[in-house]
C-alpha cells in the first residue's frame, strides 16, 4: 500500500506481558488480547508504518514489559512510538538506543519541565508530549494522579518548543463513543503544532472526521481495531480513497 498523508497508529498497550486495552484508562478493566509480538506482526502485514507501544507497567510503577519492547524494536521492520514511564535520562537513553523512532513524554513534562525542555532541544522530533486530559486537568502516573490544569501545562511547554503532542481524551478512551473533535481543534490551535489524536474512535468515519481537523495529523486506533470494528488495511483504504478525492 501507498504511504498516505495521515498517519495510524494501531496501538498495543501491555500489561504483565499481554496486549490488554483499557476502559477510561481503568487498570481493573483491562482486557487481554494475547501475544503482544503476534498484534504487532498482524499489523505489520496490513500496512502499518507506525505502531503506538504502551508499557502500562512502567507507567504506572509496577513493573515492566522491557523484553517485549525491545524485541518489537529489534525485529519488526516498523516505526515505534514508545510510551510509558520514560521520566528520566536513563529511561530515555535506553528507549532511543533500542530503535524507538520517537518516544512520549507524560509525566515527567509535568513533574520535571526543566528535564524535559533539555531533552526536547536535544533530540527534537524524536521527542512527543504526550497529553492525557481529563476535563480540564493532565492525568499522570499512568492516569493514577491530577495533574494541573491544561491552559498552565499548555503556556509552559509551548515556551520549550515542543513539535508535537499525542493529546489522549481519557474520558473517551476505549468507549468507542467517536473522537473528541473540539478537543483535537482546540489544542491544535492553541499549540500550532501537529497533534495526534487518541481516545474514542469507532468507526472509519471518525477517522475521516478526523482528517478534517486542522492540525490532526494522525490517530491512535484502540479498541476499534481489537473489537472487529473494522481493520487497519480498511483504515489505510479508506483514508487513501478521501486525500484521493
Amino acid at each position: 500500500m501507498r504511504k498516505i498523508p495521515f498517519t495510524l497508529f494501531p496501538a498495543i498497550d501491555l500489561k504483565g506481558g499481554k496486549a490488554v486495552r483499557l476502559y477510561q484508562g481503568k487498570m481493573d478493566q483491562a482486557i487481554e488480547y494475547g501475544n503482544p509480538i503476534e498484534v504487532a506482526e498482524s499489523f505489520l502485514a496490513q500496512g502499518a508504518e507506525w505502531i503506538h507501544l504502551v508499557d502500562l507497567d512502567a507507567a504506572t510503577g509496577v513493573g515492566d514489559n522491557r523484553d517485549i519492547v525491545t524485541h518489537i524494536l529489534a525485529h519488526l521492520p516498523i516505526s515505534i512510538e514508545l510510551s510509558g514511564g520514560i521520566r528520566d535520562q536513563q529511561s530515555l537513553d535506553l528507549a532511543l538506543a533500542a530503535g524507538a523512532a520517537r518516544v512520549n513524554i507524560g509525566t515527567a513534562a509535568i513533574t520535571n519541565p526543566s528535564w524535559t525542555q533539555n531533552i526536547v532541544a536535544m533530540h527534537g522530533e524524536q521527542i512527543a508530549i504526550a497529553l492525557d486530559i481529563d476535563g480540564e486537568r493532565v492525568s499522570i502516573r499512568g492516569w493514577k494522579e491530577m495533574g494541573p490544569n491544561v491552559d498552565d501545562v499548555l503556556t509552559t511547554l509551548m515556551d520549550m518548543g515542543v513539535r508535537r503532542y499525542v493529546v489522549t481524551d481519557i474520558s473517551r478512551d476505549g468507549t468507542l463513543t467517536g473522537p473528541n473533535l473540539s478537543l483535537l481543534a482546540t489544542m491544535a490551535e492553541r499549540t500550532g503544532k501537529p497533534i495526534v489524536a487518541s481516545g474514542g474512535i469507532s468507526s472509519l468515519d471518525d477517522l475521516v472526521a478526523l482528517t478534517q481537523v486542522q492540525g490532526v495529523e494522525g490517530a491512535v486506533i484502540g479498541k476499534a481495531l481489537y473489537s472487529g470494528a473494522f481493520t487497519l488495511e480498511e483504515a489505510r483504504y479508506r483514508i487513501a480513497k478521501e486525500f484521493q478525492s
